[in-house]
């Protein structure tokens, strides 16, 4: 059951939608499925779309919406070229703040087993800190500052087991490599 008064707005809406669309999307071709998807969103409302104040607000905000969900499924990641060779294998040196990478798996073993799960969980595996807050049981803004908490006890930890020196800036110039556990 078609509803007049959404005719009636996506009659003098459509054509504007579909630039909008084609502009938007990285395949101008895409516009058109996604013009289809935003009239069926449409249709669900029936007789509550006549209530809408602004139709025409309404139909773009569901056409930006739709657009962001589709940006958000994309996979952004493109493979890196054959010739990328990194930094120490050319010969170059990396930074001091990169080379301290080598010693955080060590001074991480060493730290409170709350601190360390925090850490491993949402700055290495990728957890948002609500699925975290989720898993463990706590309110997003406890997750937050025991995940803050973590990561500045890292940071100190870091500090003093590698003799981390700072220079003016407050960036790593140098520090004291920890072998790594054996």
């Amino acid at each position: 059951m078609t509803v007049p008064c959404l005719l009636e707005a996506w009659s003098a809406h459509e054509a504007e939608l579909l630039r909008y669309l084609r502009h938007r999307l990285r395949q101008p071709a895409e516009a058109e499925d996604v013009l289809h998807d935003l009239f069926l969103k449409a249709m669900r409302q029936r007789e509550r779309f006549c209530a809408v104040n602004n139709p025409r607000a309404w139909l773009f905000e569901v056409a930006r919406n739709i657009v962001i969900d589709n940006g958000r499924r994309e996979d952004f990641s493109q493979p890196l070229p054959d010739n990328l060779v990194a930094l120490d294998e050319a010969g170059g040196e990396l930074a001091p703040v990169d080379q301290l990478s080598a010693c955080l798996p060590r001074v991480l073993s060493e730290l409170a087993t709350e601190d360390r799960e925090a850490l491993e969980c949402c700055d290495i595996d990728g957890m948002t800190q609500k699925a975290f807050a989720e898993l463990k049981g706590l309110s997003l803004p406890a997750a937050k500052s025991r995940v803050q908490r973590a990561r500045q006890r890292l940071r100190a930890q870091l500090l003093c087991a590698c003799q981390v020196q700072l220079d003016e800036d407050g960036k790593v110039c140098c520090f004291v490599p920890r072998p790594p556990l054996g």
